[in-house]
């Protein structure tokens, strides 16, 4: 009597990732969109009434430019989650697990250190005027509390003792030091390299891939513009 084999069990479906935080620049997607919407009119016009070879000249500027304003505004982003942090830079893709990441530093530019190299972080840029107002606004907020504290400090806890009255008409003063936008995106990606940066699902290698979508236009067009001005 022979016994049964086992039967293999299915294979399980693999956890499904967390959802990502995208990051992007609002200053540069509004740019990049005014800058299209220019070249996009200059260039149609010249294409549709220009004489001779002003057409192909609008044709392959437009072959050229086009691409590379995308790459430059628009296209930049930074998708963090759970397992790994994804930079879109303009000719590149650069995924870096957690695990990975030695450092994130902000000085004029925003980067990750992995693996001895450093990638720069396009779609959060340093902002030295942000910096310059969130140390007005804290200076401020200072400023208001000591005067608060001074002039009411030692009515405020009879107030709040007898009813409270005061309490529910201040305003909440935010915990921590005011901060510059791009400076608390990094702050959060901080904190979520340190909580992740040792579990299971943050663990890889480092992976840096080729924007070919955007170099091979670019590419062409310039070809197509230098080929046309020489035999002009």
């Amino acid at each position: 009597m022979t016994t049964p084999e086992p039967q293999s069990s299915a294979p399980q479906p693999s956890a499904p990732q967390s959802p990502d935080r995208i990051y992007r620049s609002p200053a540069a997607m509004a740019g990049g969109f005014l800058l299209l919407g220019i070249a996009g009119w200059l260039g149609i016009d010249a294409i549709v009434s220009g004489e001779g070879r002003t057409p192909w000249l609008a044709l392959a500027a437009l072959i050229l430019l086009v691409p590379l304003v995308v790459a430059f505004t628009l296209r930049p982003a930074v998708f963090a989650n759970q397992e790994r942090l994804r930079i879109r830079n303009p000719f590149r893709v650069i995924v870096l697990p957690w695990g990975q990441i030695e450092a994130l530093r902000s000085g004029y530019s925003n980067e990750a250190v992995a693996a001895g190299r450093k990638f720069q972080l396009w779609a959060v840029p340093v902002s030295l005027r942000g910096r310059k107002k969130a140390a007005r606004r804290e200076e401020r907020r200072g400023a208001d509390g000591a005067g608060r504290g001074g002039a009411f400090g030692g009515g405020l806890s009879g107030l709040s003792g007898a009813g409270g009255m005061l309490g529910g008409g201040r305003t909440a003063v935010p915990d921590g030091p005011v901060r510059a936008e791009t400076d608390r995106i990094m702050d959060e990606l901080r904190e979520l390299q340190e909580a992740q940066a040792k579990s299971e699902a943050a663990q890889g290698e480092v992976t840096v891939r080729w924007a070919y979508e955007v170099v091979g236009p670019a590419v062409a067009g310039a070809v197509l513009l230098a080929i046309l001005i020489a035999t002009g």
